[in-house]
């Protein structure tokens, strides 16, 4: 059995919410061999999810981390681990004697890697905050919306997901990179503020050659130009235009069936305005299924705004397997696809807490010792 690119290594993931699951996820859909510390006393999650996508694909132990023996565990599972994975708050791991001053005193080729919305330094460390307010701060949020308009929250994807649980990923995978020659872990600091302004960057150098406005919604990549936004088709629906470069704006055009002499030059943005209305006008002729049918095969770069549901079943993410069922439910795979090592196919969560006799077995327990800690409630 294919085993994934990251076979053989071992990650402990204290249980938490959103950017630390998907960093942990990514990372087990890869093939490793991710290990939960979940409560260990059942606890309903906040989200009630049932058959949670961030938590398959990896083995679950109910662990008291509020006992010294429950401690002592987690401690002698980073002994033989590669990494470790923690989204508390600053300060809390070090509380509860899972720090990464505790933790490397027992196995200094750990890498710890931690996220957190402001850091684990700065004014706001300690503050409480949810995504919207870590992508407020670094800038990313007064990017999205339309002119004139208030910010728009892009649910939750630039903070958590994109700034946090990956930003968090790849700095894991770097610092064990980097261990192959030093032989020793580090801490590996991820900030959903730090992540979420990196996904900026191409913004600045925009900026620096006059190409994006200070103003949100009328810039070339927010919904400014007409080319490059979403519109209305006859059925209600929504078609996704990026006809950027004037060959694709030509096709566009010929899809359309527009008069490519009588239009405003696309680039002139001063006749944005206008350009938008002939295209709202000739998009809201169609459906958006006849529109795409349309514009199949041509380089117009018009495409169908899907639903999650809808995007499961397109043709084209079928075909490349874009999106699995797992326990029953529909989600996205395992990414990205490796030629020689390819993910191992994903499954689905185990119950909190099942897996904590199979894994203590593996990592030096006996039958005896895991009952005592049965007994004494360290584990479940």
């Amino acid at each position: 059995m294919n085993a994934g690119p990251l076979g053989g290594l071992t990650v402990i993931e204290l249980a938490g919410l959103a950017p630390a699951p998907f960093a942990a996820t990514m990372l087990a859909d890869l093939g490793a061999d991710v290990v939960r510390v979940d409560r260990a006393s059942p606890g309903a999650d906040v989200l009630g999810i049932p058959n949670d996508p961030l938590t398959r694909s990896r083995r679950t132990i109910g662990v008291d981390t509020k006992t010294p023996d429950g401690v002592e565990v987690v401690l002698s599972l980073a002994e033989r681990a590669d990494v470790l994975i923690e989204g508390f708050r600053p300060g809390v791991a070090e509380r509860m004697g899972l720090g990464p001053e505790q933790v490397h005193a027992r196995n200094p080729r750990l890498v710890y890697g931690r996220i957190t919305g402001w850091g684990q330094d700065g004014p706001l460390a300690p503050v409480a905050g949810h995504d919207i307010n870590y992508i407020g701060l670094s800038g990313a949020l007064s990017t999205i919306g339309r002119a004139g308009d208030k910010p728009v929250a892009p649910v939750n994807y630039l903070g958590d997901f994109g700034g946090g649980g990956l930003y968090l990923a790849m700095g894991v995978l770097a610092a064990l990179y980097e261990r192959m020659s030093s032989g020793v872990g580090q801490v590996v600091d991820a900030s959903m503020v730090d992540g979420s302004a990196l996904l900026t960057t191409q913004l600045y150098g925009m900026k620096a050659a006059g190409a994006w406005s200070g103003e949100r919604g009328a810039n070339l990549l927010d919904g400014g130009a007409p080319f490059y936004d979403t519109y209305a088709c006859a059925d209600g629906r929504y078609v996704a235009v990026g006809a950027i470069e004037m060959r694709f704006w030509a096709a566009l055009v010929e899809v359309l069936e527009l008069d490519a002499e009588s239009l405003p030059l696309h680039l002139d943005q001063s006749q944005w305005p206008k350009l938008r209305e002939i295209l709202a006008e000739a998009i809201g002729k169609y459906s958006r299924d006849e529109l795409v049918a349309k514009a199949a095969g041509t380089d117009a770069c018009l495409t169908p705004v899907l639903t999650p549901e809808e995007a499961a079943d397109h043709p084209h993410n079928v075909a490349r397997g874009t999106f699995a069922e797992v326990g029953g439910m529909v989600q996205p795979a395992p990414g990205p696809k490796f030629g020689r090592t390819p993910a191992p196919e994903p499954q689905a969560p185990h119950p909190a807490g099942a897996d904590t006799a199979e894994v203590l077995g593996e990592f030096g327990y006996d039958g005896d010792a895991i009952a005592a800690l049965r007994e004494a409630g360290a584990v479940a």
